[in-house]
Formats: C-alpha cells, sequence, structure tokens
C-alpha cells in the first residue's frame, strides 16, 4: 500500500520559508526605539534626574550660565576645565535625532529647579560648580591668570617713538609709505597680526588717501595730527625691540617711491628707539 505524502503546510521547513513572504505582503516590522541619553548616563546624579533625558533647552540654559562665567571654556592648560554645557549639547543633539525630545524641549527637573553655574573664590583662583536641578554635574578650578609683566620704564616704546616722529616731523603730510610704517608699528605695539579697526593706522591710511587728493598744502593732514598722544591711541604698548624697528623699516621701504626709509621718519624713530633700548640692555649686563 502506498504512503501518503506529507501535505504542504506540514512540512516545518517550508513553513518557515513562507514567513518572510507574508511578512513582506504588507506587514510592517516595527524597529526597537533608540534608548535616550539620560542626566544618569553622563553624570553622577541620582533621583528623578537621572532617568530623564538630556533636553535640548537644557543644554542652551548650561551653555548661557557657563558664558556668564569667566573661565568656563578655557582648556586645562590655560586653568579651565570641564564644561558640562558641551556633553549636554552632544546628548541632546542625539536625543533628538532619533526622537526621544522634542526640539526646545526642557526636562522636568530642569524647567522645576533650574539650572546654574556658581563660583567661589579660593587662593589662587575660583572653585566653578554646575548644577541641574540642584545637583552638582560639573566641579573644577580655574586658576587666575598671572599678573602682567611690567615694562622697564627706562626702555623706550613703540608709542614713544612715533611721538618722537611727531615732534620731529610733525608738520610733514601723511603719504603712503608713513601710512604703511605706523600701521606696522601698531601691529608690533600690541602684539597682532592685523591692525586695530580705527586705530592709528587706519588713521594714517584715510589721511594719505585724502592728502593724494587734497588741492592746498594746507588742507593736508599732517604726520603730527596723526601721531600726537600715540600713546594714548594704542590699543598695547611695549619696549621698541630691533624685529619691531625692521618690519616698520620694511613697510616704510617697500611704500616708498624712492623705495628708501625717509630720514626723520616713522621707521627711523622705530630704529632709534630700539638701538638704544639694546645699548640700555648692554649696559645693565
Amino acid at each position: 500500500m502506498a504512503q501518503a505524502q506529507p501535505r504542504r503546510e506540514d512540512d516545518p521547513l517550508q513553513a518557515q520559508g513562507d514567513s518572510p513572504q507574508l511578512l513582506g505582503q504588507g506587514q510592517d516590522l516595527q524597529q526597537p526605539e533608540q534608548p535616550a541619553i539620560r542626566y544618569g548616563h553622563v553624570f553622577a546624579v541620582t533621583g528623578d534626574l537621572a532617568g530623564q533625558p538630556i533636553a535640548p533647552r537644557d543644554a542652551a540654559a548650561m551653555r548661557s550660565a557657563e558664558d556668564s562665567v569667566p573661565g568656563v571654556q578655557a582648556p586645562e592648560g590655560a586653568g579651565g576645565g570641564f564644561s558640562a554645557a558641551t556633553a549636554m549639547e552632544t546628548a541632546a543633539a542625539y536625543n533628538e535625532a532619533v526622537g526621544a525630545v522634542r526640539p526646545g524641549q526642557t526636562s522636568d527637573a530642569a524647567a522645576a529647579q533650574g539650572i546654574i553655574v556658581t563660583q567661589t573664590a579660593e587662593p589662587g583662583g575660583r572653585v566653578v560648580t554646575e548644577f541641574v536641578a540642584g545637583q552638582v554635574v560639573g566641579q573644577y578650578s580655574v586658576a587666575d591668570p598671572p599678573p602682567a609683566a611690567e615694562e622697564d620704564a627706562t626702555k623706550i616704546t613703540i608709542g614713544e617713538a612715533l611721538e618722537a616722529t611727531a615732534r620731529a616731523g610733525g608738520g610733514r603730510p601723511v603719504d603712503r609709505a608713513d601710512a604703511e610704517a605706523i600701521r606696522a608699528a601698531e601691529m608690533r605695539a600690541h602684539g597682532a597680526d592685523v591692525a586695530m579697526p580705527g586705530g592709528l593706522g587706519d588713521q594714517a591710511r584715510a589721511a594719505a588717501r585724502a592728502n593724494a587728493q587734497a588741492t592746498r598744502e594746507g588742507d593736508k593732514v599732517k604726520i603730527g595730527d596723526v601721531l600726537s598722544d600715540a600713546t594714548a591711541k594704542l590699543a598695547g604698548d611695549k619696549a621698541a625691540a630691533t624685529e619691531d624697528a625692521t618690519r616698520v623699516v620694511q613697510a616704510e621701504t617697500f611704500n616708498d617711491a624712492e623705495a628708501h626709509a625717509r630720514a626723520g621718519g616713522v621707521g627711523a624713530a622705530v630704529a632709534t628707539a630700539a638701538r638704544l633700548n639694546e645699548d640700555n640692555n648692554l649696559g645693565d649686563a
């Protein structure tokens, strides 16, 4: 007698093979929800706060609080420390991306109890403490900046050299070579790679442009008009050194019609100041 063949639906392997096909005919597989980054994952906090997702408005509030306290964003090498706002911003951005929080959402604990940053003075600096809902999420020390070194009162500064130029040749109209030399001197005086907007360099350039278009000698802007009280007009000042003089003379020479530094000009004044300062150093040795 012939044995009955197993029916198709009774074959377990075939049944397993049919399942994906049935799911593919309109049934949706739900993806598991991405877990949120909660306060307890990032900070040593407890209670309700530990279980709440870090929200965008929480991070923004901490950033605003940190910005109100000098030194918070400084790297550790400069005396700063850990920034809770940075960690919160990263976590909040992730939570928003996975749909765990809404844009602009605030956590319940932060909304109820607030986010603050305090600072307490200690010898040599301050202790900065950051709170979310009354719990500490960051604490570190910020060192006070070292006192600025005092300039040797016997040294001639770049500002004083510019004032000497005003006294020696203050009645001469400003030209392009003067303007670029003044601009270079200003940058060397306050140790920057760019001139101060609206500073002596910009004033000198404006004077040189106006003088190039002036038809009467009496209408021209003079060196003394720009460089009188130069030390007060500079954003910073320093004792003139050989490298400072070199940069100023180069700027003046490059922009001079005859490609030379003017006797009694800005370059000569800074060079003289640098030479006297160097002689003073040798005398002190």
